[in-house]
């Protein structure tokens, strides 16, 4: 029988990617990576505390775009309910707010999705010792990016209308009335100085606020 050459302490690490076939390949790369073990993958923003509580993870990677709720929103909830778990944001867009809204969210590190393997672990492994990585493109782009003039309500509602929706649908989903709604709506469309509801959401993501 081979032996096991993994480290008796390896970094354990959770993957949030909504791609399946994406999720197994970098499982099967990090898990390549003497010190490092995959604990847990999910494929929705929802899902990952709920896993991380249970697997425990020293790293969570996760991607900007998950369904459910957004990676940037799942670490700030990581951030709240695993404190002990260092977050690495993979993004294959470098939108001017994605960086300001990860590291308010409590991110140590923001990469550019698909990058080589050895980079990600080698990001792993310094976030897990207290430093924060950031991708230098996006760095670069992070001074354009103002603050994003969204609260977190108005963001809800935007992204639940995005799709069409009627207002009486956001309402419910979101457990809101609807004056509430389309004040909301109304808000985040002068916000972005945008003329309706779809423009203002198309606005608010290619600015990463979405």
């Amino acid at each position: 029988m081979p032996r096991d050459h993994r480290p008796s302490k390896s970094v354990r690490v959770l993957i949030a990617e909504d791609r399946g076939a994406g999720r197994g390949a970098l499982a099967l790369l990090l898990g390549m990576e003497p010190d490092i073990e995959v604990v847990a993958r999910v494929g929705r923003g929802d899902e990952v505390v709920e896993r991380a509580l249970v697997a425990r993870p020293d790293v969570a990677l996760l991607d900007v775009e998950l369904p459910g709720r957004s990676g940037l929103d799942a670490a700030a909830e990581l951030r709240d309910e695993v404190p002990d778990c260092r977050v690495l944001i993979l993004t294959t867009s470098g939108r001017p707010g994605y960086l300001r809204r990860a590291t308010e969210a409590g991110a140590a590190g923001f990469l550019v999705k698909d990058g080589p393997v050895e980079e990600l672990a080698e990001a792993i492994r310094a976030v897990l010792r207290g430093e924060t990585v950031i991708d230098p493109a996006l760095a670069a782009a992070a001074p354009d990016a103002g603050p994003n003039p969204l609260t977190a309500r108005e963001r809800e509602a935007l992204a639940a209308a995005a799709d069409g929706a009627a207002v009486a649908d956001v309402a419910g989903r979101l457990r809101l009335s609807e004056p509430t709604v389309r004040d909301l709506l109304a808000s985040a469309v002068g916000k972005t100085g945008t003329r309706n509801r779809t423009e203002a959401a198309r606005a608010a993501r290619r600015q990463g606020w979405l």
